[in-house]
């Protein structure tokens, strides 16, 4: 279940998105064309597992925009100053 509504969008738990989706999620944010995540120096894999450590730190989030309806992941300090 999302969690509160903030100007940012809505925060999903992670371990609430099926296996397949989180990962499609984690790796079209790392391969996303036109930005620079820092994610692809190493491998696919290597990256798609430092997304998801993150995830399950908290440092980062799963934020759906309801005006789009888009899924995305960012640090939590990146949501907490949107």
């Amino acid at each position: 279940m999302p969690s509160e509504s903030e100007e940012g969008g809505l925060i999903i738990p992670h371990d609430r998105l099926s296996r397949d989706a989180l990962r499609g999620l984690i790796e079209e944010f790392i391969t996303r064309e036109g930005t620079d995540s820092g994610y692809t120096k190493g491998g696919l894999e290597e990256s798609v597992e430092m997304v998801m450590r993150q995830l399950t730190r908290g440092e980062a989030l799963v934020v759906f925009d309801q005006e789009t309806e888009t899924a995305n992941i960012v640090s939590k300090k990146q949501f907490k100053n949107s």
